[in-house]
């Protein structure tokens, strides 16, 4: 018997997106455009849909294998094609073209309220879930206080889950797609949506379900650091493209863009994703300079890195500030700061501006780092960018072996004292 899981060979999907030019039009102009003259507007239809028909692939000739017990971590940035994968491998939409093979039950969360049927309340919607997972009512009721205690949404049990916030909907759907024993579970950055408690809770019975049950994981998540801590392999998608399969390590750097060396010292920042509108305030670009005045692409750990970031003022502003956060590759925080924690909040007309501050990289490992930058107007936020590489950090008295072997994400200039005989420290510390 095969211990492969999933194997996916050549899969593709194809959209076909764009609309009608005159898709605004009313029903009324459309008939009358029609009694009018039949002949040229089916020619004018027909020209539409050719002009406005693109061809839109979300996944590209991908291929992996996932062995049975692998929690197997997805990633790549938004748009990558993350989401229609998962998709496909739960059977909600059929590939355009390629070959899949699954062995075994297949549990999915992708989305809050996978599955439920928002009328029926939650204890009718965990049997429905178990029913579509093929399990038998005996099964279920086996099964069902362990879920309610999971979730820990007993009170509201006989509620219809459209009345259920979306965080009680994430607990209730991961407490049902967890505990009905799927031979493959498949989970979308859905978890995200929980409480942080909650998230370690799920993290911790994903854990238990590949570790002590043997049981299949492909799990989606922007958290790198989770990435790391479950998943023995990952796969890297890049544009609809599988760009790697393989290790935790190597696929993270992979999909952080770290497998060559910044190219750049200037950021233009208009092609950067934003994940809101950006209002009133537009950060345009950032600069990296050395402590010579020279653009950054590579600087010692023991010097000095200083950052321009210019912005766009569209209409006057009062108490503008900009944060700004150093991340590291794994995904945490180590630091942040506002320009207003130095300086007082700014009072601008419409026009272009830059604030520059300066970054002592002495504390940073030999490792990859990333900024984030934001404006603020009062607390509101105007603008947002974050994934902007750090220029990459030298030290030329570092053994790189013993770098790559030190634990956590920043480096404290500690002092060692010679070793002393454990009696002369007694003695000095008795006053003799």
């Amino acid at each position: 018997m095969s211990d492969i899981a999933i194997k996916v060979e050549q899969l593709s999907k194809r959209y076909v997106i764009g609309a009608r030019r005159n898709a605004q039009d009313g029903l009324r102009h459309r008939l009358e455009a029609w009694a009018r003259n039949p002949w040229q507007w089916l020619k004018s239809a027909r020209r539409d849909r050719q002009a406005t028909r693109e061809e839109f692939w979300a996944l590209r000739e991908v291929s992996f294998d996932v062995r049975q017990g692998d929690v197997i971590g997805i990633i790549g940035r938004n748009g990558a094609g993350k989401s229609t994968l998962l998709k496909i491998l739960s059977r909600i939409t059929e590939p355009t073209s390629g070959e899949i093979t699954i062995e075994g039950r297949v549990a999915s969360l992708l989305e809050v309220g996978t599955g439920f049927h928002p009328e029926l309340t939650g204890r009718e919607n965990i049997f429905l879930n178990g029913a579509i997972l093929g399990m038998t009512r005996v099964e279920i009721k086996q099964r069902f206080d362990e879920i309610v205690a999971f979730s820990e949404v007993e009170k509201f049990l006989d509620t219809p889950v459209k009345r259920y916030s979306s965080g009680m909907y994430v607990r209730l759907a991961f407490a049902v797609a967890a505990h009905l024993e799927p031979e493959i579970l498949i989970v979308d950055e859905v978890l995200a949506v929980g409480d942080a408690q909650f998230q370690k809770k799920c993290i911790g019975k994903i854990e238990d379900v590949s570790k002590r049950q043997g049981r299949t994981v492909l799990f989606v998540s922007h958290n790198l650091q989770t990435v790391r801590q479950m998943c023995k392999k990952v796969v890297v998608l890049e544009r609809g493209r599988m760009v790697y399969s393989g290790g935790v390590a190597a696929g993270i750097n992979r999909y952080s863009g770290l497998e060559g060396t910044c190219d750049t010292a200037v950021h233009e920042l208009a092609d950067y994703p934003r994940f809101s509108e950006q209002t009133g305030v537009r950060l345009l670009r950032v600069e990296y300079w050395d402590a010579a005045g020279k653009p950054a692409f590579r600087i010692p750990r023991s010097s000095e890195l200083t950052v321009n970031v210019y912005f766009r003022v569209e209409q006057p502003v009062k108490q503008l500030d900009l944060p700004m956060a150093i991340v590291h590759v794994e995904g945490q925080r180590i630091f942040s700061e506002s320009y207003s924690d130095h300086q007082p909040e700014m009072e601008l007309e419409p026009g272009e501006y830059m604030v520059s501050f300066t970054l002592p990289l002495k504390y940073l490992k030999l490792e990859s780092y990333f900024l984030v930058v934001g404006v603020f107007e009062s607390g509101r936020h105007c603008d947002f960018v974050e994934g902007l590489p750090l220029p990459e950090l030298t030290d030329e008295f570092a053994d790189p072996h013993l770098e790559s072997r030190r634990w956590g994400l920043v480096r404290l200039p500690v002092e060692w004292a010679p070793v002393k005989e454990s009696l002369s420290v007694i003695e000095t510390v008795n006053g003799k």
